[in-house]
């Protein structure tokens, strides 16, 4: 018996909607609408009119999830936290490393985040940085919710200084529960789980209650669950790992879920530890309200300014954001997968989405051809485009319908 669901991703400017057939995942249909920002329901129901199916959505409505990190010290844990955080999908708005004082509390309140992750120290090493921030988070007034995942031995100590002051707290393992262990997997899904219940359980995008019933998950979120689900499709190739680069009007995200061999698993990591799924935002590279800044950052990588052609602009984005992306990825140590051995890069966002076959490729052409580094992602591997925008459509089925995931993503593989 088929069925029929609608995959939605509520953007910030376009609400686009995935018309699927289960359980083999065939497309029937593919729709967009104007996102509606005083109340996103009614974006989600002009680009579904009609279809008769469940929805099912992603959101980054509003600017998504706007999270904050606090932790012991920047370049291991709060690094770390840093990591997790973009594995969930969020929008890191403030980083905090050390002890808060009054001005650091002052700074947190201006990034207006809508969770604080929480973390600190190895479990069983010293707490006493842990113990100072949740008490200084805890005299706070009108505290935003908090993901605690920091040292496991004062993880219910620091729990109920948090909950007596009248916190919203979530407690999860460890995101660095040993020196070169990185686990993000419990903090990412107990920001997911934040999001659900505060940003989108709330009012802030719209009072009616369907809108909880239909959102899974943040966007990026979404997104990196669709390409760890097209990596895993590829697992037989030649170069298993898969790059997506995704350019929108106001930021560029890079998702990689890289190939790691047997040899690689066993090599020490850096402190902090090589997360399998890797994702980097850019908040000013974007081809619509980021132009300037995107400009900017062209400059100062020693490109020449793009202009206001929107696949120039794309083309400059993608070359600014790989190059961080790699030099991101240097900051792991040595040991780890990179980008530049991925077999199957995807081009994602309208700006490739609508320009012509012949334009996108002499696009790749020319940044595979880039010595600055963005050159070593594409230059090797295999470039599709994701002109049906299938990606979060299969991060929204590939936890419980796996089979319809993989029957969307098959459009993405070469061949």
């Amino acid at each position: 018996m088929t069925t029929r669901l609608a995959c939605v991703d509520i953007g910030s400017t376009w609400t686009k909607a995935a018309l699927v057939e289960l359980p083999g995942g065939r497309l029937l249909d593919t729709r967009q609408a104007p996102t509606t920002p005083d109340d996103v329901v009614a974006g989600v129901l002009a680009a579904t009119a009609g279809w008769d199916a469940e929805v099912r959505a992603c959101s980054s409505a509003g600017g998504g999830l706007r999270l904050a990190v606090v932790g012991y010290e920047e370049l291991i844990s709060a690094e770390a936290g840093h990591r997790a955080a973009l594995s969930a999908g969020a929008r890191v708005v403030h980083v905090a490393a050390g002890r808060l004082d009054g001005g650091a509390l002052a700074a947190l309140a201006d990034a207006s985040p809508d969770v604080v992750l929480l973390v600190g120290g190895t479990d069983g090493g010293d707490a006493t940085v842990l113990r100072h921030n949740a008490a200084a988070l805890a005299g706070v007034a009108a505290p935003a919710p908090v993901v605690l995942a920091g040292n496991a031995a004062v993880r219910d100590e620091v729990a109920a200084v948090l909950t007596a002051a009248g916190a919203p707290v979530t407690a999860v393992g460890n995101v660095l529960p040993d020196i070169g262990l990185l686990a993000p997997e419990p903090a990412r899904a107990a920001i997911r789980e934040v999001f659900l219940t505060h940003v989108i359980g709330g009012d802030r995008l719209s009072a009616d209650a369907r809108l909880r019933r239909w959102v899974r998950a943040v966007t990026p979120d979404a997104v990196l669950d669709g390409v760890a689900a097209l990596a895993a499709l590829r697992v037989d190739a030649e170069c298993p790992g898969v790059l997506v680069l995704d350019v929108g009007g106001a930021t560029t995200d890079v998702h990689c879920v890289p190939a790691v061999d047997a040899e690689q698993a066993g090599l020490q990591r850096a402190a902090v530890g090589v997360p399998a799924r890797r994702r980097t935002v850019e908040g000013d590279l974007g081809v619509h309200s980021s132009a300037g800044a995107l400009r900017t950052a062209a400059r100062a990588e020693g490109l020449a300014d793009p202009g206001e052609e929107p696949l120039a602009l794309g083309e400059a984005a993608a070359v600014v954001a790989l190059r961080r992306h790699l030099r991101a990825e240097a900051g792991y140590g040595p040991g780890g997968a990179s980008a530049r051995g991925v077999g199957l890069v995807v081009l994602s966002g309208g700006v490739f989405r609508h320009a012509a076959p012949d334009d996108v490729a002499a696009v790749v052409d020319r940044v595979a051809a880039d010595r600055g580094g963005a050159g070593g992602v594409l230059g090797r591997a295999d470039v599709v485009v994701d002109t049906r925008y299938v990606l979060a459509a299969a991060g929204l089925l590939a936890g419980d319908e796996p089979a319809a995931a993989a029957g969307l993503l098959g459009a993405l593989l070469p061949g």
